[in-house]
């Protein structure tokens, strides 16, 4: 959001409208041009345009480590209070690797008072005090860099909670997907000629 307000500077002439949900839409159905998707891989049926690389954190502020302890190891947010991103009424874990050892994976169960579906606010629980929060690091990086909140077993990296990249997406419609699948299995052998 902070970075719209430069380009509506930019391109007076164009007009956004945003739905800002964390719910995955159908852009077809729905009207949407475009969506902004934090994805491992866009669908088929999508233009797509990578935007950036993220990473997960582990966060939570001093005055909550103080409090219930500063977690040494995975294993030690069995006693933690965990905020996290609801996906699913599943049972909940968060994997993690060691970032000097990356064949070594845990995967850790955890609970918490507050689950949301919305990073913000998740955020905004952790400053508040009320525990350790999974974030991504586009979420994380203001309070991280005011000292609001500290990142937790910084040694350790998160596995599978989000993906790596940000997308720019489109639908492309169904019979361009077809003609350019099409074209592509017309043109696989080449045109015969040998280099």
């Amino acid at each position: 959001m902070p970075r719209l307000a430069d380009f509506l500077r930019l391109y007076s002439e164009v007009r956004l409208e945003l739905d800002m949900s964390d719910r995955l839409s159908s852009m077809g159905t729905e009207g949407f041009d475009l969506a902004i998707r934090h994805t491992a891989a866009p669908p088929y049926t999508h233009v797509a345009w990578t935007l950036c690389s993220t990473r997960s954190v582990l966060v939570a502020t001093r005055s909550y480590l103080r409090r219930r302890g500063v977690p040494a190891i995975p294993a030690n947010l069995v006693t933690q209070n965990c905020l996290h991103y609801r996906r699913t009424q599943n049972a909940l874990a968060w994997t993690f690797e060691l970032l000097s050892a990356q064949s070594t994976r845990v995967k850790v169960p955890v609970s918490g008072s507050l689950s949301a579906n919305n990073s913000e606010a998740l955020r905004d629980a952790a400053l508040a005090g009320l525990g350790i929060a999974l974030l991504l690091d586009f979420t994380a990086q203001s309070s991280l860099r005011q000292g609001k909140l500290v990142q937790v077993l910084p040694q350790w990296k998160s596995v599978g909670a989000f993906a790596e990249t940000i997308y720019a997406i489109r639908p492309v419609p169904l019979a361009v997907t077809a003609f350019v699948g099409y074209l592509r299995e017309v043109f696989a052998g080449g045109f015969g000629l040998q280099a």
